[in-house]
């Protein structure tokens, strides 16, 4: 099959790859030119484990190409994906002018049928929007379809290869078989294609997202709740997540979610309630304790060292929002370099992947460090941000000889409590004796 993935971000570059890696031939368009030369050239643009491979498998094999051209790039292809930035706007709302103002182009250009594809997360009704802008320039057979993306980065491709499940938001016979050919190599096993009306698919998305991040935020609640009562939250979430009804997934506290898809979601999902006059309490309490929660460590950290941060120096291991992604976006590392470098102090921080992102970020605020015992040296303490495998199990020997104090403020509850402690260590974690 002939595809088209319009946007090579993260999900149109994953999407591109994978569907080239089951036999379509894909051409995958952005109006970057750099950005496109590089993935010509064989360099991939984002740090996602497992992609690289079947990429450059792909581009060797002439299954999978690239183009600034949008004419050039959608010719041939019988299913067009928009997969474009959905940013939110300054009331959260999620801004739809690149996906509609491409709908509108296309609508200039294709000459016969198409599936056209919302591949991005957008609000309930966008695709509507996209059938009009698309209609305005072309009054021949097309069909406009929902196909949400549930992709977790750093296993973004075991997720689009062997997916839970593939929801598809058609009214349409004939999108329905072009989308259930497209995706029967990838639920063999038999994960259900759930098909479903646009809205309802649009919906999805949001839903699936907001109730994560309702787990996050109220396991976060229970961690301060333990704080306050001596109460270890380790056991209670062991105890509930045992529930099936519940669930061990997503249960884990620690100092916030961030990244492209939850904050986002959430308050895109806040202000299409709004827009039909429903006040989503619940959803406004999620965001209000993720904010909140991104800063728990920091009175933690003032009160240790008598409120007083100037000329105090911290290691910082982890500026990804999570690992195996170097993806940044509303990462809690963030707010906390802000929040200390605002008291006084100084910040060395080491992150595997996600370093020059945040120097084009932030620049020189805070000092990078070639390895995570080199952000150690001369530091009054070490704060841990985001629970990379090769924190898990460091050298406390190396970590000893660096620090000033033996002093650590884990975010993420990497370190068993007694054994750190035995160490000698003064140790707070998030929700924990």
């Amino acid at each position: 099959m002939k595809i088209a993935v319009v946007g090579t971000g993260y999900v149109g570059l994953v999407t591109g790859t994978c569907f080239a890696e089951t036999g379509n031939k894909v051409t995958c368009i952005d109006i970057d030119s750099h950005k496109v030369n590089k993935l010509k050239n064989g360099e991939i643009t984002i740090y996602e484990p497992g992609l690289e491979k079947i990429f450059l498998r792909n581009l060797k094999e002439g299954r999978l190409a690239f183009t600034t051209d949008l004419a050039e790039g959608v010719k041939d292809a019988v299913i067009i994906f928009l997969a474009l930035p959905t940013p939110p706007g300054e009331d959260g709302a999620a801004d739809l002018r690149y996906v509609l103002g491409v709908a509108g182009d296309l609508g200039k250009i294709i000459t016969g049928y198409k599936v056209i594809v919302d591949k991005s997360t957008v609000p309930v009704g966008t695709a509507q929007k996209v059938q009009e802008a698309v209609a305005m320039n072309f009054t021949g057979e097309f069909d406009v379809v929902s196909n949400p993306e549930f992709l977790r980065e750093g296993v973004a491709v075991d997720d689009f290869m062997k997916p839970d499940r593939v929801v598809v938001g058609t009214n349409s016979e004939r999108a329905r078989k072009v989308m259930s050919d497209l995706y029967a190599p990838f639920v063999r096993q038999g994960n259900p294609v759930i098909f479903m009306d646009e809205k309802s698919a649009e919906l999805t998305k949001y839903a699936a997202n907001s109730f994560l991040a309702t787990k996050i935020s109220f396991m976060n609640e229970i961690a301060q709740l333990c704080e306050k009562m001596g109460a270890d939250v380790d056991m209670v979430r062991r105890g509930i997540g045992s529930d099936d009804r519940i669930g061990k997934r997503f249960l884990f506290p620690g100092i916030g979610y961030g990244g492209s898809c939850f904050p986002k979601d959430v308050q895109a999902l806040i202000r299409s309630a709004e827009d039909v006059k429903y006040d989503f309490k619940i959803l406004k309490a999620v965001e209000d304790v993720n904010e909140a929660q991104k800063l728990h460590l920091v009175p933690k950290i003032k009160k240790y060292f008598n409120n007083d941060l100037k000329g105090k120096r911290f290691a910082l291991w982890g500026l990804a929002f999570k690992p195996n992604t170097d993806d940044i976006r509303e990462a809690p590392a963030l707010y906390l370099i802000d929040a200390l470098t605002a008291a006084g102090a100084t910040v060395a921080a080491f992150d595997p992947e996600a370093m020059p992102n945040v120097q084009k970020t932030i620049g020189d605020k805070i000092s990078y460090a070639q390895s995570q015992y080199a952000a150690l040296e001369n530091a009054d303490a070490l704060i841990i941000a985001t629970e990379w495998s090769e924190f898990r199990t460091p050298d406390f020997d190396m970590i000893n000889s660096k620090l000033n104090n033996k002093v650590i403020f884990d975010g993420r509850n990497l370190f068993d409590v007694k054994f750190i402690s035995d160490l000698g260590y003064h140790y707070e974690s998030i929700g924990r004796p």
